[in-house]
């Protein structure tokens, strides 16, 4: 019996923040795909979920790493929403999954995030027939970035014609994926 508690304190240790993280994002991945919206009682709640955990299991470096990880989500993503180029939902969750992994994992989250995200958004403006029509704005953001100004409304989240993502999705899929290469050892 004593075997047994300590290979589940083993694996809680192991994987414990992942618990949260892969329940918050499936979570909001199935709202973001399905009402297009993150909802603040998911994002805060994970955030302290993530918060909690880790200070359980890991005492002050897991508060600690807990905090970072929830900044460095929030602040990495910022500019994204302040450019209206990225959804306030997304950014919360971002610094929920960060309070629960941590700042390190969460690097991996949101590379995997960033690129999962990319073949998504080839794949519909490839189906919408719109590739030129994105290619054009992806010049006119490039334009103004080196002319250090803000772009039009035509190539942000404003514009009601814009091909849009769900970047929840994109993070949820991203999250379970490594999720589940942790939990098999493939990561």
């Amino acid at each position: 019996m004593r075997g047994g508690a300590c290979l589940a304190a083993a694996i809680m240790l192991q994987y414990g923040p992942w618990i949260p993280a892969l329940l918050i994002a499936i979570v909001a991945g199935v709202l973001d795909w399905r009402y297009r919206r993150i909802p603040n009682w998911l994002t805060v709640s994970g955030l302290a979920a993530g918060v909690a955990i880790n200070t359980i299991l890991y005492r002050w470096p897991g508060l600690k790493a807990a905090l970072l990880g929830a900044l460095l989500g929030l602040g990495l993503l910022l500019p994204f929403v302040l450019l209206r180029s990225l959804g306030a939902g997304d950014w919360k969750l971002a610094g929920a999954l960060g309070a629960c992994l941590g700042p390190r994992q969460l690097m991996s989250v949101l590379v995997g995030t960033i690129l999962v995200a990319g073949v998504m958004a080839l794949a519909l403006v490839i189906w919408k027939g719109r590739l030129k029509r994105t290619l054009r704005n992806i010049a006119h953001l490039l334009a103004t970035l080196f002319s250090l100004r803000m772009p039009g409304s035509e190539v942000s989240l404003d514009d009601p014609q814009s091909t849009k993502i769900p970047f929840g999705v994109a993070m949820a899929l991203t999250v379970l994926f490594c999720g589940i290469g942790r939990i098999t050892g493939k990561l």
